[in-house]
């Protein structure tokens, strides 16, 4: 074999298995199923995140079998490896629950160290659900090499139009009394049907729909049926699509630009997405070298509606939006409205506007997704809030039906679990302002989400008398007036550190304002008696986290530079 590449594809590969100094290389290779012809091919690695540990992913292997039948088939070689997941859906309300987010940032490091130890010319990842997908972008962005991004689909909806979502707020039902112990196991035992990410336009459905405006995935792929045909043939395409790049040299960095991040933050606005949106978008970009910020999402809140009847707000679940051509008309409309940027570039070596150019739109008497000029919500759910609690920013996800404003007395706890009990047990009450501190990045550590209490808020029928605010995350499940991701945290010294019980705390998503009223005096006076906590943990890879990430307002990322 030659010492001197010839093929450009092979810029990564060639260096591992070319020439008579490689023999070493090439015979491992061969073990697991290489010939002679596969050496002088690109290889393409495949990123999976097949576990069966949880619906989201438990069918990805075979659609990671499917993505490289689709790079062989295109004259390249793929070769499958794994990286982790984890479950929100089973650590909710739990302490494994820290290790959520904290798994974004290990599935960016593991794509990360196999492709670029292994020298893999391009890449598909494979994501199923919340942290795989903003996980794979940061891999690939971090590589920048040709890649695609494959969604691994929606779940079908439960027995009587219910998902996961439905589950939790059953359990807040029967902690009220409205339910018994057998109609929540109907509801437990019907919910998840089979494979697929959770079926609302949570964060799972979020992320695929932002990363399919960013550019990084296949037309239609955020909005597949996991098990369907329609999903296998997606995985196909994807395989030889990296052939396509490859042989045009088009790398991430040539995709995910500003304003394709621009793009990413219509489509989640008009689709009502997760609060978890802000956060991750705000990643994949710092890691890609963008600039993003939380005055973005504001701006364009300004100018773009909500759009969406999808839940967890409103009705509708995502495999619905399946059936009348899912997010696609909806990029459409959005495109001819000039609220999306036609001209940037695709993973199908195309425009967004010619990969638009013939999109039906929906049919006549759907519901799902309202016209243009009359929306749901005339600007954007997404709030960022400032003022004397979050002088660095919150998030707040409001759709308007809880209103606009929320003035209440602060019940003020040191975990989620401690407000789970209060809440459970009726001591939360129609007023009440939950304030959940210490379950930032660092104080968790891990950013916890809350949709067990936002849950049980909602089960408890309290959702339009309670607010929660915190400096942990929200689930894309999560409704009601929730305000998460404070900035700084409580255990930065954050003002949310200096409440106490009693305090007022007005929410106003209007004048885009969260404050508690006290004096610029009294909160000298509290912070000046306050002392940051000890570290939860010292040792292993959440005290690693809790050393290194950066605040919620910069994505809650481990690498930024210096």
């Amino acid at each position: 074999m030659s010492d001197t590449p010839q093929d450009p594809r092979r810029r990564h590969s060639a260096p591992v298995v070319d020439g008579p100094g490689k023999a070493a290389s090439r015979a491992m290779l061969r073990a697991v199923g290489f010939t002679d012809e596969d050496f002088v091919k690109p290889q393409v690695g495949i990123a999976s995140t097949w576990s069966n540990l949880t619906p989201c992913n438990s069918h990805i292997d075979e659609l990671a079998e499917r993505a490289s039948a689709g790079a062989d088939g295109a004259g390249g070689k793929g070769v499958i490896f794994n990286t982790i997941t984890i479950s929100d859906g089973i650590a909710n309300g739990t302490e494994g629950m820290k290790y959520s987010l904290v798994s974004r940032e290990v599935i960016a490091d593991s794509i990360e160290t196999v492709a670029g130890c292994e020298g893999f010319d391009g890449l598909v990842a494979i994501g199923g659900c919340d942290k795989n997908m903003p996980g794979c972008l940061m891999g690939l962005a971090r590589l920048n090499r040709p890649s695609v991004f494959v969604y691994g689909g929606t779940i079908l909806p439960g027995a009587g139009h219910t998902d996961i979502v439905s589950v939790f707020e059953a359990m807040g039902a029967y902690s009220r009394g409205d339910l018994d112990l057998i109609e929540v196991k109907q509801i437990e035992e019907t919910a998840i049907p089979g494979p697929g990410s959770c079926g609302g336009m949570y964060t799972a459905n979020t992320m695929a729909s932002a990363i399919e405006a960013l550019g990084m995935s296949l037309p239609g792929s955020s909005a597949q049926n996991a098990v369907s045909q329609a999903k296998r043939d997606d995985c196909e395409a994807a395989g030889a699509a990296v052939l396509e790049l490859l042989e045009r040299d088009i790398k991430p960095s040539d995709i995910m630009t500003r304003e394709a991040f621009e793009n990413a933050i219509t489509v989640v606005i008009a689709l009502g997405g997760s609060t978890n949106a802000v956060l991750h978008l705000i990643a994949m970009a710092r890691t890609m070298g963008v600039e993003l910020s939380l005055e973005d999402f504001t701006a364009l809140g300004k100018r773009v509606p909500v759009l969406a009847d999808l839940r967890p707000s409103g009705h509708y679940m995502m495999s619905e939006l399946v059936e009348i051509g899912g997010i696609q008309p909806l990029m459409k409309t959005l495109l001819d409205a000039g609220l999306l940027h036609g001209d940037c570039l695709t993973v199908t070596c195309r425009t967004l506007a010619e990969n638009l150019a013939d999109v039906a739109p929906y049919p006549e008497g759907q519901a799902i997704i309202a016209p243009l000029e009359a929306p749901l919500k005339a600007e954007s759910h997404l709030r960022i809030l400032y003022g004397n609690l979050a002088p660095e920013g919150a998030v707040a996800k409001i759709t308007g039906k809880e209103g606009t404003r929320f003035s209440g007395t602060a019940r003020v706890f040191g975990s989620e679990e401690e407000a789970q009990a209060r809440i459970n047990d009726g001591s939360v009450v129609a007023g009440d302002v939950v304030v959940i501190r210490y379950e930032g990045p660092k104080g968790g550590p891990g950013m916890r989400e809350m949709l067990t209490p936002t849950s049980a808020i909602m089960g408890r029928g309290l959702g339009n008398d309670v607010a929660l605010i915190t400096d942990g995350r929200f689930s894309g499940g999560s409704h009601g007036f929730v305000v998460g991701h404070v900035t700084p945290e409580a255990f930065d010294g954050g003002p949310l550190a200096l409440v106490e019980d009693g305090d007022t705390i007005t929410i106003d998503a209007e004048a885009d304002t969260i404050e508690v009223g006290l004096s610029d005096d009294e909160l000298m006076r509290r912070r000046a008696a306050w002392r940051q906590p000890a570290p939860r943990y010292t040792r292993g890879v959440l005290a690693k986290y809790a050393r290194a990430v950066s605040s919620a307002s910069t994505g809650a990322v481990t690498d930024l530079p210096d």
